[in-house]
C-alpha cells in the first residue's frame, strides 16, 4: 500500500487501513519515543498519542516528506513534549522537597571503581544509564539528530526530512553531538581505565 492509500484510507476512518497501519509502524515508533525517553511503559503510552495524533491530523499531512518521516517527526514531538513535562515536574519535586539538610540534590555521575561486585549485567545497566543521561544533557536537536541516525539508523537524508532542516545540518547537529558526548563521557570513561 502506498502512502497516499494509507492516508487517504487514514482520513476516510478505514479501520483495516489504520490497523494496517498500526502493525507496520508500531515497533519504529515504540522505539523512536524509546530512545528519546529511555521508559518502555512511556515509550509505550506516547506510540498510542502518536497513533492519535495521525488519526486526528492525517488530513493536513503535505505529502512533501514520506509517510514514515512524518510519523518519526511526529513520535519526536511526542516524546520531546513528554520530557519537558517530566522536567517541570522534576524541578517542582526538587523545589517542593529540598533536602532536609538544606543542601540541594545534584547530578551524579556513578564512580564505577565504588561498585564492588562483578556482576556485568549491573555494569552494563549502570553504563547505559549514564550514557542516556549525557544523551538527554545534550542540546535538542542535536540529540534528536543522533538518536535517530544512532539508535534508528535512519540515513542523513530522512533524518533532515524529520527534522526539517538541510542535510549538511544534520550532518553538523550529528557531529557536534559525539563531541559532546564524548566530553561528557570522558571523565566516566577516564575513571573506569585506573
Amino acid at each position: 500500500m502506498t502512502d497516499r492509500q494509507f492516508l487517504q484510507g487514514i482520513i476516510n476512518h478505514d479501520q483495516a487501513t489504520f490497523k494496517l497501519l498500526v502493525e507496520n509502524h508500531q515497533q519504529l515508533v515504540i522505539r523512536t519515543c524509546y530512545s528519546l525517553v529511555h521508559d518502555l511503559e512511556d515509550a509505550r503510552d506516547l506510540a498510542q498519542e502518536v497513533f492519535i495524533e495521525i488519526l486526528k491530523s492525517a488530513s493536513s499531512f503535505r505529502g512533501n516528506a514520506k509517510l514514515s518521516s512524518w510519523i518519526y517527526r511526529i513520535a519526536v514531538n511526542k516524546s520531546l513534549n513528554h520530557l519537558k513535562r517530566a522536567k517541570r515536574r522534576e524541578a517542582f519535586t526538587l523545589f517542593s522537597f529540598q533536602d532536609r539538610r538544606g543542601g540541594e540534590k545534584g547530578e551524579q555521575i556513578t564512580d564505577r571503581n565504588s561498585y564492588h561486585g562483578g556482576d556485568v549485567a549491573m555494569e552494563e545497566k549502570e553504563l547505559k544509564e549514564v550514557l542516556h543521561a549525557a544523551i538527554n544533557r545534550l542540546p535538542v536537536n542535536q540529540k534528536i539528530a543522533f538518536t535517530l541516525h544512532n539508535y534508528e539508523e535512519l540515513p542523513y537524508k530522512e533524518i533532515a526530512e524529520v527534522m526539517n532542516v538541510s542535510l549538511s545540518s544534520v550532518e553538523s547537529l550529528i557531529h557536534r553531538a559525539k563531541l559532546n558526548l564524548q566530553k561528557r563521557l570522558s571523565y566516566y570513561y577516564h575513571l573506569n581505565l585506573r
